[in-house]
């Protein structure tokens, strides 16, 4: 058997979970030179069910939305099976300095503050893919 090329590999999987429109714009253009496969999630609801059709290798993650907040999911998720070796790149803003020591117990691979420049996030998702999975 011959050697995988990179069109050969899957893709990277990477779910956006905004409900802002104008930062999911923003983190799909400042990943888009990973190649990735990004899909959009407007909040943790809907992200469960993005999740149940295709596992992400990331989730970029916003903390506050309607309906079901970012870390609201991250708790669900660290405790699925299925779901708790998902990497997470966490969005949050000075004002969720709070929260902080909790996202590192539920094992946030990076933390990237909005307003961010597209390279930092890149650089953030870089970062937690260099980790291994648990």
């Amino acid at each position: 058997m011959g050697r995988l090329k990179m069109a050969d590999r899957p893709a990277l999987k990477i779910l956006v979970v905004d409900d802002a429109k104008a930062v999911r714009d923003l983190v799909r253009r400042a990943l888009a030179p990973l190649s990735a496969d990004i899909t959009e999630a407007t909040n943790g609801f809907n992200a469960l069910y993005a999740m149940e059709k295709s596992l992400p290798d990331v989730l970029v993650l916003d903390v506050k939305m309607p309906i079901m907040d970012g870390l609201e999911l991250l708790t669900m998720m660290r405790t699925n099976p299925t779901l708790k070796g998902i990497l997470v790149v966490m969005l949050t803003s000075p004002a969720d300095h709070a929260i902080l020591a909790r996202l590192t117990e539920l094992d946030v691979s990076a933390v990237v503050q909005k307003p961010f420049a597209p390279a930092g996030l890149e650089e953030a998702v870089h970062r937690a893919l260099g980790r291994s999975r648990a």
